[in-house]
């Protein structure tokens, strides 16, 4: 009776959400189950992270998924050739006629050396010989023939100079469009694919029937997100239009054409795993621990290759080589201990069940997730000793030499370590140990203890390394102007922000604008001068974020009246917030500042030196609206309370409560600052007229010191 068919599902990426660093992939999947419930999902990336995946089924209640195990496939790569692989023949090609085009510019050079070199040679006279005159027509000739020559190679080598600066230029040219062509292609010869094996089950263990929708979730490394905004304001309006924008890099392997992008500040790396804390009791017996799934070899196990021993190599074999004295083994390191298991943000953040914390409940239509279980990523010995003592931080202590292997011999003249403590518990084997559909059985080939006995198998793919290592080269791509990590312009919040669309995002490792949606932001103009620094207007935009959605540091392209304005800084609004961006100088208002001091004595005795000081500040609005503007003076501040300061203006101190923040924080004023608030109309002007008086007592007062700056 022939085997039934594998059964092969094809996939299709629907939905990713971008962390700050790394991605959360959901991928769909639609077929009908076969009888024996084995079904082998494809078109996963090369970059996945298998130990993340999670399977689900989608609106089918009552069947479920009992294993998800990832695979590599490698085969052969087809005769035709896409477009990356188009773009490395094309770089091959070019780079040999670029290493051509050098060689016969190297050679022209050469040929111009050697005839530049042409000299005359008279031959070499006997010594009863009488001298002899060399003709002039002979030297004429040379020349002319070296200068000819010459010409016509310097003539050939201009040409082959072009020629090789036209290759070279091309050369660069194909080089950067194949180092940003997409990483979605299979390597040169051999095209490696991951795949998941599912075991599904009815109700009741039985088969299960009809189609069946399947969703997939796995982690990728190299994909990185920044974000960035456009303001759309209108002069005189209290409110605009802040589109969010997000600027979106990845090289997973895999192009992201139509699919649902989120974007969320938190790390996809951090532990949410809570610490357990285990009670202890004096005086009361313990409860024993729960035991794990492992038990101890078989009694007589060695006794089982007895006869295969005695029988001798098969036909064919090699015979075993003669064992050797063995060296002095060198000090080896201990083991590193084991780490706790890591649980990542989308644990929590998407509905994951982590076995650490509380496990929430499954959605409607949704049945229970099975975790998927990957090999080791390096074989290691199974170790059936029982349990050490928990080190700090709660890793477990692992022997990868194996059952019976004995200790280590200390090196010569150390002192003996002291003898381990006893170990008591049951055995606490590692997650790669427990895995026991990856578990491979050592066969009577195998010696050092290994024969009959359970090992992790290998590695899924020795490639998938470099591909995750390239992919998290995107961490150090250049960041545009003004942008800023997520994780460093939230503090300590997280949010996640849900694209409008579907969108398309290849896998060049460069940067591509991603809109994720409108956000309603209050905002008024106003303009600030600071005359006795700089007599100058600024124009800013006060910013009021009234939503319940942060708003992250960004470059803000700012419109005003449908015409660009400039690129700013946007800071970090966090919902509520008030913030001030600056747009820089207002061309269109003039500010004017004069200054008068006079000095004089007051007093019984004129022992008090009198200070005046006046400012006298002049505005023009040139501008086609009204406008606001803040002037900002400042009055000396005095801890000596025998010198006196009073103000004659109808200036006000600032209002800490009231003012909005700035990009470097709350707003700070220095002590003694002074505000003055204009309303300009068009074409209007205003005079603001305020001063101080300084009052200085006959012993406070400095002997030749500058009193009036």
């Amino acid at each position: 009776m022939a085997a039934e068919p594998e059964q092969r599902w094809g996939s299709a990426l629907d939905g990713v959400v971008v962390y700050a660093e790394g991605a959360l992939c959901r991928r769909l999947a639609r077929g009908a189950v076969p009888s024996d419930g084995r079904v082998r999902v494809t078109g996963l990336p090369r970059s996945m992270d298998p130990d993340s995946l999670r399977a689900g089924v989608l609106g089918t209640p009552g069947i479920r998924i009992t294993e998800a195990r990832v695979e590599v496939e490698a085969e052969p790569a087809g005769t035709g050739a896409g477009a990356p692989d188009a773009l490395r023949r094309e770089t091959e090609r070019l780079r040999d006629e670029c290493a051509a085009a050098r060689g016969r510019r190297d050679r022209q050079l050469g040929l111009i050396e050697e005839v530049g070199g042409l000299r005359p040679v008279p031959p070499e006279p006997a010594p009863e010989d009488p001298h002899r005159r060399t003709p002039v027509d002979a030297w004429l000739k040379l020349a002319d023939f070296v200068d000819d020559r010459l010409t016509g190679l310097h003539a050939r080598l201009v040409e082959l100079e072009e020629d090789l600066q036209r290759v070279e230029h091309e050369l660069a040219v194909a080089v950067d469009r194949f180092a940003r062509a997409s990483t979605d292609t299979p390597p040169a010869h051999v095209d490696t694919t991951y795949s998941v094996v599912l075991v599904f089950a009815g109700p009741g263990g039985r088969e299960p029937d009809g189609e069946v929708a399947v969703e997939l979730e796995y982690g990728v490394p190299g994909v990185v997100w920044v974000p960035s905004y456009r303001l759309a304001h209108r002069r005189g309006d209290t409110d605009g239009r802040l589109t969010l924008r997000a600027s979106v890099a990845q090289r997973t392997g895999e192009d992201w054409t139509g699919v649902r992008i989120a974007l969320a500040t938190a790390d996809l790396r951090r532990r949410t795993d809570l610490p357990r804390l285990r009670s202890l009791r004096i005086g009361r017996r313990q409860a024993a621990p729960a035991p794990s799934g492992w038990r101890e070899p078989p009694a007589g196990l060695a006794d089982l290759f007895t006869a295969y021993d005695a029988a001798g190599p098969g036909p064919g074999a090699t015979p075993a080589p003669v064992p050797t004295p063995a060296p002095v083994p060198a000090p080896v390191a201990p083991a590193p201990a084991v780490p706790p298991p890591v649980v990542s943000v989308h644990d929590t953040l998407v509905g994951g069940v982590p076995l650490p914390v509380a496990a929430p409940a499954p959605a409607p239509g949704r049945a229970p997730r099975a975790r998927a279980s990957a090999p080791a990523p390096a074989p290691q010995a199974f170790s059936p000793r029982p349990a050490a003592p928990q080190p700090p931080g709660g890793a477990y202590h692992h022997t990868p030499e194996g059952f019976g292997a004995g200790p280590v011999p200390p090196p010569a003249g150390a002192a003996a370590p002291p003898p381990p403590p006893p170990l008591t518990g049951p055995p606490q084997p590692s997650g790669a140990e427990l895995d026991y559909a990856a578990l491979v059985l050592s066969g009577p080939g195998d010696h050092g203890g290994r024969r009959g006995r359970l090992f992790p198998g290998a590695p899924l793919d020795a490639a998938a390394a470099e591909h995750r290592r390239r992919a998290q080269a995107v961490a150090a791509l250049p960041l545009p102007g003004h942008a800023v990590r997520p994780r460093r312009s939230a503090g300590s919040f997280d949010h996640r922000f849900d694209a409008a669309a579907r969108a398309d995002v290849p896998s060049d490792g460069t940067w591509h604008t991603v809109t994720v949606g409108e956000i309603p932001v209050g905002l008024h103009t106003e303009y600030l001068c600071v005359p006795s620094v700089e007599q100058t207007v600024y124009t800013t935009l006060v910013l009021s974020n009234a939503t319940d959605r942060p708003l992250l540091a960004g470059p803000v392209e700012v419109t005003v009246d449908d015409d660009f304005l400039l690129t700013a800084a946007l800071p970090t609004l966090a919902p509520g917030a008030v913030r001030r961006v600056g747009l820089g100088p207002a061309e269109g208002i003039r500010v004017t500042r004069r200054t008068h001091l006079r000095e004089s004595t007051a007093g019984l005795r004129n022992n008090t030196t009198v200070l005046d000081h006046r400012v006298h500040v002049e505005l023009a609005n040139r501008l086609a609206g009204p406008v606001t503007v803040e002037v900002r003076e400042r009055v000396p501040v005095s801890s000596e309370p025998d010198v006196r300061i009073e103000e004659r203006a109808d200036w006000t101190a600032p209002d800490r409560d009231t003012a909005p923040a700035t990009d470097a924080g709350p707003e700070e004023h220095a002590p003694g600052t002074r505000l003055w608030r204009v309303d300009l109309p068009a074409g209007g002007t205003a005079t603001l007229d305020g001063g101080y008086e300084i009052r200085i007592p006959a012993g406070k007062s400095l002997a030749g010191g500058n009193r009036r700056s």
